[in-house]
């Protein structure tokens, strides 16, 4: 259990500790933009492998138990995450790198939030580290929990440094939380601004895990 939590401090120290502070500026200074890219990604390979690796040989310590519902409340929820993820990959998105704004403003799931992808992966280590209910997974599950919600605030401190004129656009009618700026009036939702090929994608990534995993991870999604 001690290599997983080194695992994990790892991979949040990595992504926590380097990236959108002062140490990542001035290793961008030392490297140069290109060469901080390929060294930033090395480690992160690096840290997610043995993090997986020491996942799987971790022993198992339970901490609490779900009940067989709770599969099919998680089946439900991960139909948005991967929507989310898949809208992310999909549509433009301006927190992305080199990401760029539309000229008229933001859009399909930019109006949710801005930060779709961050948060797909947010959900998806929530709802795996409660299903787990083991120490291992919430070491695992929440080393990327962590890492998501830190990233949003962090993404947003360095998009408003390197590129104020595109964060001016963006910000005052969008938001970190998922629909905050269309309730409070700041935007409004246009589901059909969201390409019909997210929805399909979506769906049917949802149906694929939901009856292959078994196959892919070795245990079943719904309980039967």
């Amino acid at each position: 259990m001690l290599l997983l939590l080194a695992a994990a401090m790892l991979w949040v120290g990595v992504h926590v500790g380097i990236a959108g502070t002062a140490v990542r500026a001035r290793l961008v200074e030392r490297l140069g933009d290109a060469g901080f890219r390929i060294g930033y990604s090395l480690i992160s390979v690096v840290s997610i492998t043995l993090l997986v690796m020491a996942w799987q040989a971790a022993p198992y310590v339970p901490l609490w138990g779900i009940p067989d519902w709770f599969r099919w409340v998680m089946a439900l929820l991960m139909l948005p995450v991967l929507l989310l993820f898949v809208a992310s990959v999909a549509t433009p998105n301006p927190t992305a790198v080199a990401g760029k704004l539309d000229e008229a403003g933001p859009r399909g799931i930019q109006r949710i939030t801005r930060h779709p992808m961050l948060w797909s992966f947010a959900l998806w280590a929530a709802l795996h580290l409660i299903a787990k209910g083991n120490l291992a997974g919430v070491l695992f599950f929440g080393a990327f929990l962590v890492t998501s919600l830190v990233g949003m605030p962090s993404i947003d401190r360095k998009l408003a440094a390197l590129q104020p004129a595109l964060w001016a656009r963006l910000a005052p009618s969008t938001s970190i939380l998922p629909f905050l700026a269309i309730l409070v009036g700041r935007n409004k939702l246009v589901l059909a601004e969201i390409p019909r090929l997210v929805w399909i994608l979506g769906g049917v990534a949802w149906l694929g895990l939901l009856f292959g995993h078994r196959w892919i991870f070795g245990y079943p999604a719904l309980p039967f």
